[in-house]
């Protein structure tokens, strides 16, 4: 029986995360997208803690639109600059079960162009 694409996602997110996980030296990024917004955390996951994040909707970013890749670099420069406020230089990317391809990618290569290594 057909499974809904929300479904596989998930699945697809579970393997990732299986071997994926932020430390304190080199926490995790991950992406969360819908087709209007797309939103980022750096989370250290082995003191569950979140610390630095952006997103679409934030009041900072009023008139960009998250659901085209503009709007995904615009939310990824405000997350490199918080990460660079944090002093985090290094992370693992996780990509939430997401295709790399679109926002994604450009998401991921404006943090690199930032200065975040992954």
């Amino acid at each position: 029986m057909p499974r809904s694409t929300h479904e596989l996602r998930l699945r697809r997110h579970k393997r990732i995360r299986r071997r994926l996980s932020g430390t304190p030296e080199r926490p995790r990024v991950a992406i969360s997208r819908s087709n209007k917004h797309i939103s980022a955390q750096i989370i250290d996951d082995v003191n569950g803690r979140t610390l630095a994040a952006a997103s679409s909707v934030e009041a900072s970013l009023k008139g960009t639109s998250g659901g085209n890749i503009e709007g995904a670099k615009a939310v990824a420069s405000l997350l490199a600059q918080r990460a660079q406020d944090a002093k985090i230089t290094t992370v693992v990317f996780d990509r939430g079960g997401f295709d790399y391809h679109g926002r994604v990618a450009a998401f991921a290569d404006t943090l690199r162009a930032a200065g975040l290594e992954f």
